[in-house]
């Protein structure tokens, strides 16, 4: 038995997951889109395809479902998939429990009225809020000041939910390089960023550096989903500061928000988007044979992919490939491209002893395993 680590081709959107030799299933954000219940769509069905895989390992629930900020490309019809404790409306009808809900603290703050925010962001708030009330089944991240007061006018404290949270520096309750061969260890949100302002904001995502270690093999997949290049700044500034710097370290990189140039530097570039110092660091900290997936629409390079605002920017890939190649990284890959645009399939890493390998489709639908690099001490 193997680990796995899953991107799903949802478009402009975040949905992957990891399953653990041992059985154990977390999956990071949900974005379905309607279109992909149509033969013809590139987009996948990924409440069917969920269902079957959940189904094929006889199972109704997920041990983990981490939402890593509450924007609709993150969250898109998911409260018509998974089964809430919050109401009864919400239960039932083959829906897929979740034993565990991991959170930032700004999805417990947010304050913004139902008209400000998506009505599914409102529901997935009110379910947050709900199990840190009952004291069980979440793990928030973060404890800034205003948690505290949230917690003092709902009539609890801060210690009668310590449990429950989780701070930026620390690892994720639940798991461990002992028991599952695996640890999560929180980079983001910081309390600053949770304690700015009143709505969510993407600097108050999670981003995680999650490490495999198997027979002394080390393996580090950094899952940072939405991000701008100030966060990660101040995630190598303050890893550096507390001398984590092997926390920094990356054979896996979930390339931030899209594949923007915002993850990169304030200003794209015309040709190339010049990441700032300290994301350059960030990005030398890829391993050997490392590979780099965009979850994003095709990254095209045309006269009219230079000259458009929303991302995939074609200057910021190749930003990446330009650093990729200098850590000797094996490839960049985009979820909507792979095997090719027409239908894309979900990207399957798979992770051993024998170090990370990526294991591709072909057309017979049989698959071929691609080895990342031989095994090496952590």
């Amino acid at each position: 038995m193997m680990h796995k680590v899953i991107f799903y081709p949802v478009g402009n959107g975040d949905t992957s997951q990891i399953i653990l030799a041992n059985g154990k299933r977390l999956l990071f954000d949900f974005r379905h889109q309607k279109q992909g219940e149509e033969s013809d769509s590139p987009y996948i069905d990924l409440k069917k395809r969920l269902t079957d895989e959940l189904k094929e390992a006889r199972r109704d629930y997920f041990d983990v479902v981490a939402f890593t900020h509450g924007d609709e490309d993150h969250i898109a019809h998911s409260t018509e998939f998974f089964e809430l404790q919050h109401a009864k409306k919400y239960q039932g009808d083959g829906r897929i429990k979740i034993k565990n809900l991991w959170v930032p603290a700004s999805m417990i703050l947010d304050t913004a009225t139902h008209d400000q925010q998506s009505a599914e962001f409102v529901i997935w708030r009110q379910e947050a809020r709900y199990r840190l009330k009952q004291g069980k089944d979440i793990q928030v991240f973060s404890k800034p000041d205003k948690l505290r007061d949230w917690l003092k006018q709902n009539g609890l404290t801060l210690e009668s939910r310590k449990h429950l949270i989780t701070d930026a520096g620390s690892l994720a309750r639940g798991f461990s390089l002992t028991t599952d061969q695996v640890e999560f260890f929180c980079h983001s949100p910081f309390i600053k960023h949770c304690d700015e302002g009143d709505q969510l904001r993407n600097e108050a995502a999670l981003i995680f550096q999650v490490r495999f270690e198997i027979d002394g093999t080390r393996y580090n997949y950094f899952a940072i989903g939405d991000s701008e290049y100030d966060v990660l700044e101040d995630i190598v500034s303050i890893s550096k500061f507390h001398k984590n710097d092997d926390r920094l370290d990356w054979d896996l990189f979930n390339i931030p928000h899209h594949c923007s140039s915002n993850a990169l530097a304030e200003e794209k570039g015309e040709k190339e988007t010049i990441p700032t110092e300290l994301v350059k660091e960030l990005l030398c900290h890829g391993q050997n044979e490392a590979y780099m997936v965009s979850s994003s629409h095709p990254i095209k390079d045309t006269a009219e992919a230079y000259e458009q605002a929303q991302p995939p920017h074609i200057q910021a890939k190749k930003a990446y490939k330009r650093y990729l190649a200098k850590v000797g990284g094996r490839d960049l890959l985009v979820t909507m491209e792979e095997p090719n645009t027409k239908k894309p399939e979900p990207l399957v890493f798979e992770i051993s002893g024998s170090g990370g390998r990526l294991a591709q489709k072909v057309g017979t639908g049989a698959a071929i395993l691609i080895s990342s690099r031989p095994p090496r001490a952590g």
